[in-house]
């Protein structure tokens, strides 16, 4: 048995131990599918202590290159849009742009799209091709369409692939346009996080298929949601818990936050949340009523302020603590921003604040509306 062979059932058997494989054929998918071979470009780690996050290549001649690829972690493959490991000698320190999986979530993301014998998948977001071979060997090449924005990326992943044996369906485009040329799909599963599910995929999708995809917001918190498609066409489902991420859609990331707002021209007053945003629950929420603020925290005059900006409508809200520990907030712009998020998150308390598990996501034509059990 060669050394990677006895790394891939070393990690299976982790997988199963730990509840995230759980059954035969996708056991079986982990113990045959070489995950190095679709790392052969080497990977960045994380620098300890670095501020800002800095990363460091490893590539396959360093000796701890082979396990690390077996190691159930998310191996950045590709930093700032066009950046791999092997362009780097030293630290970078930009924003990781593509990245593999860790296997434990792919094994159980597999799992919960209750994959059939016969069905057609579509995967929104090649990455490196290994979650995309794992779903070659369970159903075969001719059942599997995955679709990735990075040529680049996808050009990798098809080499490794091949290396691997597996000859997928792969296309190069806008994943959140799904890929109509071959639908209808009985499956739809996303590897990058989305605002919002696209009712293009719920047109690709035949009637009680089930899409999985990671739902976020620009307060990166997120849930996998698993959903069904109507004859109504629309589709309805629940988070599955977990509090997974991924990172977003390339064309629904956040733009860039430019020249901040002067953070002092404000109506200042106290407010009954703080904290709460440090909650993953509780900012999810937020995010609902707030679905383009995204979330910074500033040292200003001494302090620290948690700083909400949506930059396309201009409003923005800044929370910080005075000495007593009472929370304090100031907004401004065109919209009450704030005041959206505290009536939407009291609401979401006074009715007990039930988990996202128990939230229901529902798509139709007119978008998506997401909702909690009232008390």
């Amino acid at each position: 048995m060669t050394d990677d062979e006895e790394l891939r059932l070393r990690l299976a058997g982790r997988l199963t131990g730990s509840g995230h494989l759980r059954t035969a054929p996708w056991q079986a998918a982990v113990e045959a599918v070489p995950r190095h071979e679709f790392l052969r470009g080497g990977f960045f780690e994380m620098v300890d202590g670095s501020v800002p996050t800095a990363w460091r290549p490893v590539l396959p001649d360093d000796p701890r290159w082979l396990a690390r690829c077996y190691d159930d972690d998310s191996l950045v493959t590709q930093i700032a849009g066009t950046i791999v490991p092997a362009d780097v000698r030293g630290e970078v320190m930009r924003a990781p742009t593509s990245s593999s999986t860790m296997p434990g979530l792919v094994a159980r993301m597999l799992e919960e799209l209750q994959v059939e014998d016969g069905q057609q998948v579509l995967e929104i977001g090649t990455g490196t091709g290994y979650s995309t071979a794992l779903l070659c060997h369970r159903l075969g090449d001719d059942l599997v369409t995955s679709v990735e924005v990075d040529e680049r990326v996808s050009t990798r992943a098809r080499n490794a692939l091949g290396q691997a044996g597996y000859a997928p369906r792969l296309v190069v485009g806008d994943g959140l346009a799904g890929y109509k040329e071959h639908a209808p799909y009985d499956r739809i599963v996303a590897t990058c996080g989305i605002l919002s599910l696209p009712h293009d995929w719920l047109e690709q999708a035949r009637l009680g298929s089930l899409i999985l995809a990671t739902l976020c917001g620009w307060m990166y918190s997120s849930e996998l949601a698993r959903l069904t498609v109507h004859a109504d066409g629309t589709a309805t489902g629940t988070f599955l818990g977990g509090q997974i991420s991924f990172m977003l859609a390339r064309t629904q990331a956040p733009p860039l936050l430019g020249t901040l707002p002067d953070l002092d021209d404000g109506d200042e007053r106290s407010t009954s949340l703080g904290a709460d945003l440090d909650d993953w629950n509780t900012r999810f929420v937020a995010q609902l009523a707030a679905p383009h603020a995204q979330k910074i925290t500033l040292p200003r005059d001494g302090r620290t302020e948690q700083v909400l900006i949506d930059v396309e409508t201009g409003s923005w809200a800044a929370l910080r603590q005075d000495a007593g520990g009472r929370w304090l907030v100031r907004q401004g712009g065109p919209e009450p921003l704030w005041d959206a998020i505290e009536g939407h998150v009291q609401r979401w308390q006074q009715d007990g604040a039930p988990p996202l598990e128990r939230f229901t996501v529902t798509v139709s034509p007119e978008g998506q509306r997401v909702t909690w059990p009232r008390a």
